[in-house]
């Protein structure tokens, strides 16, 4: 009698915005710090057969989609081992350029995907403290140095030197799906780099991803019924999440800075109603 080992599937589950910093309590972050041991256990583990990305992400930090989906791609090709990359209700902006890093994409007919595009948004409070009798001072050297103060009226060379650093970031945006998907693309660069969103079922016909389906059922057809799927998913234990809650309860900066971090994220997630 022989014992076989069965063949391993990594799963590393890539949800929430993309940003510096984690976010404890909603509904995740992104970010290579957090990520990388994950990344890397699962990369090194004995008997790994491909690679599972479980995206699900309205996008965020451009250089923390590049860093995540660079370290990804560096050890594929490392350890020589395939990536799959399964969206789940979303892959938008950032979060499609996580998915990128996976050598084939698949999704629900009903996923939302694409937003390939730059965004920078703010507010612009001049006429409001004026109202209320307030004056901004503002004292610097170096005459970008308050660049789109929102206390302060707008500048056209501000708006201008905003622009030109988003068309750039466009530009690597493009050059990425470009890069990943090649002759995969079936649509021009008109449509497909406008910043649209579309279904799962219309991102297969614009070659934005590979098939329709779960991770579960696609990789046994793929790769047999003799596979066991792991979890290399970082996970905060109970303790630490009662801890830090209780730690900053009593802290009014943290429940102010939460709030707002909540309310952002939520007008984030509701752009596409979720």
């Amino acid at each position: 009698m022989f014992i076989t080992k069965k063949s391993i599937i990594g799963i590393i589950k890539l949800a929430g915005i993309i940003s510096t910093e984690s976010r404890l309590g909603s509904r995740g972050g992104l970010n290579l710090n957090d990520l990388s041991d994950s990344i890397t256990k699962a990369f090194s583990f004995k008997n790994m057969k491909a690679i599972v990305l479980l995206v699900n992400s309205p996008g965020g930090s451009p250089v923390q989609s590049a860093l995540i989906a660079n370290r990804i791609r560096d050890l594929a090709k490392e350890k020589e081992i395939p990536v799959y990359c399964f969206i789940e209700d979303l892959a938008a902006s950032g979060g499609y350029w996580l998915s990128c890093a996976g050598d084939k994409i698949y999704a629900m007919e009903s996923s939302i995907i694409g937003s390939i595009g730059v965004i920078t948004s703010g507010f612009g409070a001049v006429e409001a403290i004026k109202k209320i009798g307030i004056e901004r001072r503002v004292y610097s050297q170096g005459k970008n140095k308050g660049l789109l103060d929102p206390f302060l009226p707008e500048k056209k060379d501000d708006v201008k030197q905003i622009l030109t650093i988003q068309k750039d970031l466009h530009s690597q945006f493009i050059a990425w799906v470009k890069k990943r998907r090649g002759k995969r693309l079936k649509a021009n660069d008109e449509v497909l780099f406008n910043a649209g969103v579309w279904s799962g079922a219309k991102a297969k016909e614009l070659g934005l991803i590979d098939g329709i389906g779960d991770y579960y059922n696609v990789m046994k057809n793929i790769f047999g019924d003799d596979i066991k799927f792991k979890d290399f998913s970082k996970k905060t234990s109970w303790f630490k999440q009662k801890f830090l809650s209780n730690s900053n309860a009593l802290n009014a900066d943290y429940l102010i800075e939460s709030l707002i971090k909540n309310i952002e994220e939520r007008v984030i997630w509701s752009k596409y109603g979720l």
